[in-house]
């Protein structure tokens, strides 16, 4: 059998529901055998970790001919540091992380090592919490945050996961949008997701953004309101993606397809239905992973929301891993909409390559592969249009007056 041939029988036998087993028994003959069958992945205790949990637990990494070891991190930093020196495989990663350590930013020496986008893991699902306090005086969402602020001339302090990572950049487009410099009228402190409901118990911070389950878990424990969710920013964003190096995909090519193909079937999984996901938060919600109780985690991936102060919606945008295969494909205008944000906030000196960086980081064709051989659509076209919560259209199509045409940025 022709390697082609070969991974469309793996995926004709997965899909069919094969005894596992057998399927990797079909998938290793000849070329593609997985040459390193032990993967260690990364994650932080989030939700979105999921599909790469699920992918190990429930088996599907076995039918693909390798073993998917989930890796507990403590911090971003952490992640991007073991990343980088090969003590982990693969990670469940911020999107913008995996840009910035491309090109160096925050780097010893601001030295980079070229990386890559397997895939993106989730859309949509985080939010910017504001502390009780503030609410209390009126704050609640992005205009009256500003007035706050405005009235009360003290020292704000906002926190993100990373710097170069989503939830800052979810922080600063939010704040910017109505009217609040990041950079200037605010200070921004850098916290690991699991410790942020810890923080601002402790008064450490007015503000934080971060992935679920810590912005819901704020509003159980009475400490927190949600302002406003990610997927009111920018509707179906990318989020978390699944990054590794690029010299781990020019070594490992059979197994990073292997990987990609375990961690799409457990997304494909998750979205199937709502008992899938009831179990999906009933695992990751255990100590090993995300160690919080289930309903922290259970009513927001359904997409049923509250706000701390007694408002309830139930939002069609809420967080999605697989969505018919639209919320994986690596899209290059994704990847370039971070790097325009690092260059808006003086993260980038010089406006990059911004097409180069993205086609030289996000492994399109790979991801085509894998997704034809287990017949999830792909788009046309590598570039998307989004609008984002200040009316501001993204569409890849001139990315350096776009990151200069913001009148905020530092």
């Amino acid at each position: 059998m022709g390697r082609r041939n070969l991974v469309a029988a793996a995926a004709a036998t997965t899909a069919a529901g094969v005894v596992p087993g057998l399927q990797s028994a079909v998938y290793a003959q000849g070329s593609d055998k997985p040459e390193k069958e032990e993967v260690r992945i990364g994650f932080i205790p989030l939700t979105d970790c999921a599909s790469v949990v699920m992918a190990s637990v429930l088996g599907f990494d076995k039918k693909y001919g390798v073993k998917i070891i989930p890796t507990k991190e403590a911090s971003w930093a952490g992640v991007r540091d073991k990343l980088v020196n090969g003590e982990l495989d693969m990670a469940h990663v911020l999107y913008g992380l995996v840009y910035g350590v491309h090109l160096g930013v925050g780097m010893p020496g601001n030295k980079g090592k070229d990386m890559a986008v397997l895939m993106t893991l989730n859309n949509n699902g985080q939010a910017i919490t504001l502390s009780k306090k503030l609410a209390e005086k009126g704050a609640v969402d992005g205009a009256s945050l500003a007035k706050a602020m405005a009235a009360e001339k003290r020292d704000y302090t906002f926190a993100q996961t990373f710097p170069t990572g989503t939830h800052a950049m979810w922080l600063y487009y939010w704040l910017a949008s109505v009217g609040i410099n990041p950079m200037k009228d605010a200070k921004v402190i850098t916290v690991p997701p699991p410790q942020m409901v810890a923080n601002m118990r402790v008064g450490n911070m007015d503000g934080y953004c971060v992935g679920e389950p810590w912005g819901h878990r704020a509003i159980m424990d009475g400490i927190g309101i949600t302002a406003v969710t990610t997927q009111d920013i920018w509707k179906d964003h990318p989020e978390k993606v699944l990054g590794t190096t690029g010299e781990f995909v020019k070594k490992y090519p059979n197994t990073t397809r292997a990987v990609m193909m375990a961690v799409l079937e457990a997304s494909r999984w998750i979205d199937a239905g709502l008992q899938n996901k009831m179990k999906m938060a009933e695992t990751v919600a255990d100590k090993s992973y995300v160690n919080t109780s289930v309903d922290a985690i259970n009513q927001r991936i359904l997409g049923r929301y509250q706000n701390g102060l007694g408002k309830t919606w139930d939002d069609p945008n809420y967080m999605k891993f697989f969505n018919d295969g639209a919320v994986n494909f690596p899209y290059l205008s994704d990847g370039m909409w971070f790097l325009t944000q690092h260059k808006r906030w003086g993260l980038l000196r010089e406006h990059p390559d911004y097409l180069g960086v993205a086609r030289q980081i996000n492994q399109i064709d790979l991801y085509k592969q894998v997704a034809g051989a287990m017949k999830i659509s792909v788009p046309k076209e590598p570039m998307r249009s989004s609008k984002f919560i200040d009316g501001v259209v993204w569409d890849g199509k001139d990315p350096a007056k776009y990151a200069d045409g913001f009148k905020i940025k530092a």
